[in-house]
This record gives C-alpha cells, structure tokens and sequence, in this order.
C-alpha cells in the first residue's frame, strides 16, 4: 500500500513561536499561509505541518499521489481503495471518504492508542 508523503501535523497554540522555533532547527516555510494559521515547514525531506486553532491533538499525515516535494507521483493508490483495504481488515474510521467519488478525499483512522491518521489526498 502507498500512503504517499508523510507529514506530522502539530496542534500548535502559537504559530508564530512555533514557527521562529522549527526556523531554529533548521526548517523552513514550505507551503501554507501563516495569515489563515497554518504553515507546513520542511527540512530537508522531513515535513511538519503547524496548525492553530484547527484541531486538538496532534495527527500523523499521509498524502496518497504525492512525494514528500508535493509532487504528484506516477503512481499511487487512491485514498478511495486504501480506505476499502483498510475496511477489509476491519479497520473502524473517524471520518470516511465517499468512495462514489474521484479525486480529492480524505479519511481519518485512529491508531489503538488514539492517535490520529490523516490519509489526506489532494489530487
């Protein structure tokens, strides 16, 4: 299964500390629009997204056709038939896409300690 580019998405209670903090370690602003509260950051292949006010807990983040450039891949699996993958094994979701669909989708599923999984595609 190709989940696509991962990203860890930060509920962040500040973005502009948060920000000036991930520029220290070396990141920098890669997309996003720190106006609507949000920005993600990346350094080198490593990205993190910063969200304020958005959501509260942090989420791990797939995005199924994408590298970790926010290119879109050749191939990929569509977040439609990792969802039916996912329902086959007797995964529960949070959220669900509408697999009636084509294109951009999104599900969430929690992992068995309650984290978050994002599978995000925007393509």
């Amino acid at each position: 299964m190709k989940l696509g580019a991962f990203s860890v998405s930060l509920s962040v209670k500040d973005i502009k500390v948060s920000k000036e903090f991930y520029e220290t370690l070396g990141f920098k602003v890669f997309a996003g629009d720190l106006e609507k509260n949000y920005l993600i950051m990346k350094n080198e292949s490593t990205l993190i997204g910063l969200f304020q006010g958005m959501f509260e807990n942090n989420i791990l983040t797939f995005n199924p056709g994408w590298d970790q450039d926010a290119s879109t891949l050749e191939e990929y699996n569509d977040v439609r038939d990792i969802q039916k993958h996912l329902k086959s094994k007797g995964i529960s979701f949070t959220n669900e896409a509408d697999e009636s669909t084509t294109g951009p989708a999104s599900f969430v599923v929690l992992d068995p300690d309650g984290n978050a999984i994002l599978v995000d595609q925007h393509i």
